[in-house]
């Protein structure tokens, strides 16, 4: 396994996570979002809303895309940001946004609203990457 710098692994964690919580708000693309699932912001509110233990699971899918991602950069040669970038947007490709399509067709989910969860995923990725790609350790 590669050396991994672990406190750049949780701060990319930290800003995918908060990218998240921009990125599904009023301030960007909530009112969107919740359009195409065919609710509203009641109906979502009187499921039950999201929880702590929700917030919880998802800061920890952005630590385990975070930490994977060290590890594959941790594989290849030292990379220049723009390297990583490219990297992070062939993993976003084959891995996220695909696998997503694929599911976002058989389950019927209008296509603005995969665009709308693919792209977030997409910049997640790239921050991950100039994050892990520019504070990587050196090793000797």
């Amino acid at each position: 396994m590669p050396h991994i710098n672990y406190l750049a692994v949780l701060v990319s964690a930290v800003v995918i996570f908060m990218l998240g919580g921009l990125w599904y708000s009023p301030v960007m693309f909530a009112k969107r979002w919740i359009a195409l699932q065919g609710r509203t912001v009641e109906e979502m509110q009187a499921s039950g809303g999201a929880s702590a233990a929700m917030y919880i699971q998802v800061f920890l899918c952005g630590l385990i895309t975070a930490w994977i991602m060290a590890i594959v950069l941790g594989f290849l040669p030292r990379l220049d940001l723009v390297r990583g970038l490219k990297l992070a947007g062939i993993c976003w490709l084959g891995f996220a946004a695909a696998t997503s399509y694929g599911t976002a067709l058989f389950s019927m989910k209008p296509r603005a609203l995969w665009l709308i969860d693919t792209a977030y995923n997409l910049v997640a990725f790239l921050a991950a990457a100039t994050i892990l790609t520019l504070w990587r350790p050196i090793i000797p």
